[in-house]
């Protein structure tokens, strides 16, 4: 039997040049399973995540989070000597991940058919916000634009309110995943044809592919979408309750569930009243079934209404903070936070991506760099550049 190695992506060599949020949250997930990510900055300033708050120690922890098990690098692209010290990267690299604009790498002269006609496997994944081509392609994008833009906001919030924006970054978070499916697919390819390929993911095309139950309405129905607060748009009840001491979900998604709420009630004449039987029957009595399960829940302290719901086998649920969640045990006992130190922070817990794999190991404790930390430690093992090259190169200000 073929020994495993501990690391998925043991050996793997990956070019970072992204920044902010969906192309770091790639990187970062590739750097979980093992690849040696090398992180391109800008000398002095770093990457713009660097600067988003929170800080501790002057360091964002925002940018701790999205970088860990990196390797900070700090080169000039506005420098010939710089373009010239990533295209040597770039040779003895698997992959290549940028997030910039549509033509700014061309215009950088660090294209991939530049890139990879140096080095035919490399992988060169572009992240951007509306995609490479299209009418869109040369619009700024961040996080709320594609939340607006890709009809996430509209079908978010209470029924009569504005539409909402998700309360996290979920434009930028599926397109990195996205993404490092993406690099995974093509690393795969480049096993059976030793050639590496270009690809590209949107943002808007990221947050749109995720958005089925709209779909399914808008392309084989007339109906359209709305808002519906917490409720399941077509099925009931799939929604959040209160309770005396705090709210609660339940997931009545098929008849016999709704059985077994009526019975958790003990009021299991609701299943056969007729405003009630079927699916289609309880969406047109929203108001009237909604008020008699809010009544009873609201005569209930949560962990009571849940008892109930669980003994009669309903999915249901407290609403937790992540304060709640944090201090359930479910994330200690999953391996979901992690060791990890940086120059300016000391030691802290970081996320890691959350698959696990049988026989692979997760990364004991991992570094955050703090900004150029990795710079004459990579021209040195990478590039096999000397000491006196690497002072004339900072002193040019292309490092």
């Amino acid at each position: 039997m073929i020994p495993l190695p501990p690391h998925l992506f043991a050996g793997l060599r990956v070019l970072d040049l992204t920044r902010v949020m969906s192309g770091p949250f790639c990187t970062s997930m590739l750097a979980d399973l093992g690849a040696e990510v090398i992180k391109i900055e800008m000398p002095g300033f770093g990457e713009e995540g660097r600067h988003f708050a929170p800080h501790v120690n002057d360091e964002s922890t925002y940018f701790a989070l999205l970088n860990r098990g990196k390797k900070s690098v700090t080169i000039n692209l506005k420098s010939l000597e710089g373009i010239a010290l990533i295209r040597d990267l770039a040779r003895q690299s698997d992959v290549l991940v940028e997030n910039f604009r549509p033509g700014v790498m061309e215009r950088l002269g660090l294209s991939p058919a530049t890139l990879q006609a140096d080095n035919s496997r490399l992988i060169y994944a572009s992240i951007s916000g509306f995609g490479q081509s299209g009418p869109f392609s040369d619009w700024p994008a961040f996080d709320l634009v594609i939340q607006a833009m890709s009809g996430l906001m509209s079908v978010t919030g209470e029924r009569d309110g504005r539409p909402i924006a998700v309360g996290e970054s979920v434009a930028d978070v599926a397109t990195g995943m996205f993404a490092a499916w993406g690099i995974a697919a093509a690393l795969y390819d480049r096993e059976r044809t030793g050639v590496g390929r270009r690809l590209e993911v949107a943002m808007l095309d990221s947050v749109f592919s995720m958005l089925l139950t709209g779909l399914s309405r808008r392309l084989f129905t007339d109906r359209p979408t709305q808002r519906g607060g917490n409720r399941h748009p077509e099925t009931y009840p799939v929604d959040s309750f209160a309770t005396k001491d705090g709210d609660i979900v339940m997931v009545g998604f098929s008849d016999a569930i709704f059985h077994r709420i009526c019975k958790a009630m003990a009021q299991p004449e609701l299943a056969a009243d007729p405003r009630f039987k079927t699916n289609i029957d309880r969406n047109a009595h929203e108001h009237e079934l909604h008020g008699l399960i809010a009544a009873w829940a609201g005569g209930l302290t949560r962990e009571q209404a849940l008892g109930f719901l669980r003994d009669a086998d309903v999915p249901a649920a407290p609403v937790w903070s992540l304060d709640d969640l944090l201090a359930s045990g479910h994330v200690e006992a999953r391996g979901m936070l992690q060791s990890g130190s940086n120059g300016k922070l000391g030691e802290f817990r970081v996320v890691p991506q959350p698959v696990q794999f049988d026989a692979a190991e997760r990364i004991s404790r991992v570094i955050t760099p703090t900004l150029g930390e990795h710079t004459s430690e990579i021209l040195k093992q990478k590039l096999g550049l000397d000491e006196a090259r690497i002072a004339a190169l900072r002193s040019a200000k292309a490092i």
